[in-house]
């Protein structure tokens, strides 16, 4: 019996289907999630309606915590921004893009491609579930995220890069005007899933059309997502390799749904995986969250550690091979002492958070 991706996608407890010109074909017994993921506790992110200026301040943005609100004007782009509005706004633009033969992107190991195209072909082409013109085939999957005049130095900002469309979004006043740092325009083919990873700035990702789940995890559980950089190793969160990533069982899981017009609020350093449930289109719009000179200049995309940060991993690099330089049981012993030191620096002792193993 046939299924609609987005409802297979959404029904609880199940994952993992085979598709075929749009619909989901059951190829197997289908296994539940809470059986693959017994000890993965999943919280619900919140939704906040009538939410302004003071009632984000005081109410949401100190804890810290993501956060869906609905009902925020985002202008008229809600309505506005069909494929057809968007390939006439935007034209001829040649954009620069990502392109996949699967729909899961992954950077770690670069399964995607760069190529250009006119901005009115690659809407059209992203809308699309078949595509007669491709790069690589015929269902390949697109993926936009805009960058800066100056992709070295300069930050992406809609109002520079498609200020025609800029007139239909309106930024909400959540922050000081002089804390904006970005506003990345990005827009993806259906099913389209990118890789899990942090930011360094706090960021509101508005989801002007199309559906989108959005998958989080605390900062508190990096332990246990196999870190490296910025991004998580882990890749099919939804059906995780439990022999090689038996750690991620127990980073609690934050889950919503964003339905077109919907904010979510991404505190700094929350790590997040995005699902396009349909064809989408957003923007994230990141700002300061730190004093503007604890960030490095040099970073045009808001991703790299703050300065103090990328130091101190700088300094533990050093300490480490320092170790290597004794016996092993005295590398060792030192090296355990260093993580009795850390443990004690950081909220490795709160309950929610992993405690590290010394056996």
């Amino acid at each position: 019996m046939p299924f609609l991706y987005e409802e297979v996608l959404l029904l609880a407890g199940y994952y993992e289907c085979y598709t075929k010109t749009g619909y989901c074909f059951v190829h197997a017994i289908y296994v539940p999630v809470s059986v693959q993921m017994a000890t993965q506790e999943k919280i619900y992110v919140p939704v906040f309606t009538a939410v302004d200026r003071d009632v984000f301040l005081r109410q949401i943005y100190p804890k810290r915590k993501p956060a869906v609100l609905r009902g925020v004007c985002l202008g008229p782009c809600v309505d506005k921004w069909t494929v057809e509005y968007l390939a006439q706004k935007g034209g001829g633009k040649e954009v620069k893009i990502h392109v996949s033969s699967v729909p899961q992107m992954n950077f770690l190991h670069k399964n995607f491609v760069y190529r250009t195209l006119s901005f009115d072909e690659f809407v059209k082409r992203t809308s699309e579930e078949k595509h007669t013109d491709f790069f690589l085939c015929e269902d390949e999957s697109y993926y936009l995220r805009s960058l800066g005049e100056d992709v070295r130095k300069e930050p992406a900002d809609l109002h520079k890069q498609f200020p025609e469309l800029a007139e239909d979004f309106h930024i909400p006043n959540f922050f000081e005007p002089d804390l904006f740092f970005s506003s990345v325009f990005r827009i993806s083919s259906r099913r389209l899933q990118l890789w899990t990873h942090y930011d360094v700035m706090d960021n509101l990702l508005a989801q002007v059309t199309g559906r989108k789940r959005v998958v989080l995890y605390s900062p508190r559980d990096a332990l246990h997502l196999y870190l490296t950089g910025d991004k998580s190793e882990v890749l099919e969160i939804d059906s995780p390799d439990v022999n090689l990533y038996p750690e991620f069982v127990k980073a609690v899981r934050y889950e919503c749904v964003l339905e077109p017009g919907d904010l979510l609020f991404i505190p700094a350093l929350w790590f997040h995986n995005t699902l396009a449930l349909q064809f989408g289109v957003g923007v994230n719009v990141f700002w300061r969250h730190l004093p503007a000179d604890s960030y490095d200049k040099k970073d045009p995309y808001g991703n790299k550690d703050p300065v103090a940060a990328s130091r101190a991993l700088q300094a533990l690099e050093r300490a480490l091979r320092c170790l290597d330089e004794l016996p092993p049981e005295y590398g060792d012993f030192y090296g355990r002492r260093m993580i009795q030191r850390i443990r004690e620096r950081t909220f490795c002792d709160c309950p929610s958070s992993p405690q590290v193993a010394l056996e």
